[in-house]
């Protein structure tokens, strides 16, 4: 299932797209293909984005020394 901020961040990619079909500069098919074409390229970026940042803010814990009390 794709997730709801893949599509948000297609709809911003192409949304040049939708702004010139209000101006019918482009029509309906152009645009929706555009939309269809940013969402693949959403997930890639997306996931890129998700897998450089998921090791941020996560700390390795050290094993407590022989003796040393752990509350």
């Amino acid at each position: 299932m794709i997730r709801p901020s893949v599509l948000v961040f297609a709809l911003l990619i192409s949304l040049p797209a939708w702004y010139r079909l209000l101006f019918d500069q482009l029509e309906l098919t152009q645009v929706l293909i555009r939309f269809l074409i940013a969402v693949p390229i959403a997930a890639v970026l997306l996931a890129g984005f998700r897998f450089v940042t998921s090791g941020y803010g996560v700390t390795e814990e050290t094993p407590a020394a022989p003796g040393e009390r752990v509350d």
